[in-house]
């Protein structure tokens, strides 16, 4: 309950990024040494460890994230955490127990600690519009709802776009009342976990 917030575990990020890295470092080395004159070791050995990566780097640690915040709402549901809102992010995985007040987390860059953790805890939470400009060049590219445990910023994107989008756009006032919508759940979480 009390367990300090780990949103990066520095091990499985170089892991996660270097390996790979080390993977193709590997297959080179071994074409050259090996398979300096072509064939089929050659194509192997060049061509299959950089495909390994790709996937790894494009599917791979998705899915470890995934499954792992997918074992951890079995392991919530079946300790009787009442899920009362979710919010899966974009890297961040944040449910919401009303009853309880309390708060489970889980971070993309350390996905195998999950937290469970009193709101009350939460020491402020609100919406950023990420409002940028101007008149009519006013815009926003992201849409988050930011919240601060134990001195540790958490920032959940509920809108993200490679383009600017005017501020009255569909997207950005979703974006908007998504994120509105879970500061208003996080602070009756908080209140109701600092009356218990």
């Amino acid at each position: 309950m009390d367990k300090k917030l780990v949103k990066t575990n520095v091990v499985y990020l170089l892991l996660s990024i270097l390996a790979p890295i080390a993977l193709i470092a590997i297959g080179i080395g071994i074409t050259y040494l090996f398979f300096h004159d072509g064939g089929y070791g050659a194509v192997i050995f060049s061509m299959g460890p950089p495909l390994i990566a790709f996937i790894w780097y494009v599917f791979g640690i998705s899915f470890i994230f995934k499954k792992q915040y997918k074992k951890f709402e079995a392991e919530l549901d079946a300790s009787g955490f009442n899920r009362n809102q979710t919010f899966y992010g974009r890297g961040k995985y944040v449910t919401i127990d009303l009853e309880k007040g309390e708060i489970g987390l889980v971070f993309y860059w350390s996905p195998f600690k999950t937290y469970i953790i009193p709101a009350a805890r939460v020491e402020n939470a609100w919406v950023d519009d990420g409002k940028t400009g101007s008149g009519i060049m006013q815009g926003s590219s992201r849409v988050s709802f930011i919240f601060i445990v134990d001195g540790i910023k958490i920032r959940v994107d509920t809108f993200t776009s490679n383009q600017r989008q005017r501020m009255d756009s569909d997207y950005i006032l979703t974006g908007i009342s998504k994120a509105d919508l879970m500061v208003k759940m996080l602070a009756q979480a908080h209140e109701t976990s600092n009356k218990q």
